[in-house]
């Protein structure tokens, strides 16, 4: 029993430690390892709890009864001060359980600054209220391909949670110019803003957000083909934006592009499937965008060689991703051709 005994001894002095010290630095070790460890030894499983540092994230990515797991997790002590919850594709996951939440946790949310509901399609308006009632701190927030969400919901997001930065409403198809409105009107320090296929958009909304969001660095207007130029102008306002996507972008002209060249700080730009551009535009980015890293021109007939000679003389030092197939007007698209303008590339085909 003696021996026993110090063996128990050495494992709390030497090994626990050991094993605190590799899991404290490593920040990215998946959720599922780190909770297995607890079951190591009673010795392991204190001094794991002990540490708040280890128990700042949830991750219920792509799992099944992500409701009932989520409302057990969030009853445990060492949860208390979770920074960011994880239901990405989550199954089972429905306004009830966000309503229990709220009513049987709501000191475990105190400290929440990152909510991920991608694609948990039974949540509606009712448990957006619900959770963000509880998350007055929340930061991120991103509720991506929802299709039961409305303006209202993102009424009871505005109205609960002040201090949203980070926001992606991507795919939420009944979201309409309401919805830009609330966002314009309570986060003008938003920086990441995502509005991918919220296809009841309209310029007014668009321009709600350019004209009162001044602070954002990454704007995603992907597969939004309703805008116009009237609204693509006003992207002009946008002093701090490095990212920004346009695809699908039908309506955008020369004339808009060569606004939007006034984003000197633009790094990542995507211009694919964008029509109506020419060399016009893309040499107006050229001049202007000279810290330019990633440029999608993948299917603009309108575009040459001209735009590459200029692109080559501002950026040839900085692109490193360059996407010109499809650009039937440029005559130099082989991978060595390309090699000689931009000797960074490493990228030369964005989409398939």
């Amino acid at each position: 029993m003696e021996v026993e005994g110090a063996e128990e001894v050495t494992w709390s002095r030497e090994t626990v430690p050991k094993v605190l010290k590799i899991v404290s630095t490593r920040l990215l070790l998946p959720q599922r390892d780190l909770i297995s460890l607890l079951l190591v030894s009673p010795w392991l499983n204190a001094n794991l709890i002990s540490h708040p540092s280890l128990w700042l994230l949830i991750d219920f990515r792509e799992m099944n009864n992500a409701g009932n797991r989520l409302i057990a997790a969030l009853s445990l002590p060492r949860y208390r001060h979770v920074k960011q919850i994880n239901l990405e594709f989550a199954q089972d996951i429905e306004d009830k359980h966000l309503q229990l939440i709220k009513n049987k946790c709501l000191n475990s949310l105190q400290n929440l600054e990152a909510l991920n509901l991608n694609s948990c399609q039974k949540i509606s308006d009712q448990g957006i209220e619900a959770i963000t009632s509880a998350c007055a701190n929340l930061k991120v927030f991103s509720i991506y391909w929802n299709v039961r969400v409305t303006d209202v919901g993102i009424m009871h997001l505005v109205k609960n949670c002040k201090y949203i930065v980070d926001l992606n409403i991507s795919g939420c198809k009944n979201l309409s110019d309401k919805s830009l409105q609330l966002v314009a009107q309570s986060y003008p320090e938003v920086e990441f803003l995502n509005l991918t296929r919220c296809v009841k958009f309209t310029d007014f909304g668009l321009q709600q957000i350019l004209e009162s969001c001044s602070s954002l660095q990454s704007l995603n207007l992907y597969a939004l083909s309703s805008f116009t130029d009237e609204a693509y102008k006003r992207i002009s306002l946008l002093a701090h934006l490095e990212f920004l996507d346009l695809c699908g972008a039908q309506n955008l002209s020369d004339e808009g592009l060569s606004c939007i060249a006034r984003c000197k700080g633009l790094l990542s730009l995507n211009l694919t499937w964008c029509v109506r551009v020419t060399d016009v535009g893309v040499i107006a980015i050229a001049e202007s965008c000279t810290s330019l890293e990633f440029l999608s021109l993948f299917g603009i007939v309108g575009v040459t060689d001209s735009c590459l000679d200029s692109l080559s003389r501002t950026c040839s030092n900085t692109i490193t991703t360059l996407d010109v197939n499809g650009c039937i007007g440029i005559k130099r698209r082989s991978r060595d051709e390309l090699l000689k303008l931009f000797p960074k590339l490493r990228c030369f085909k964005v989409h398939s």
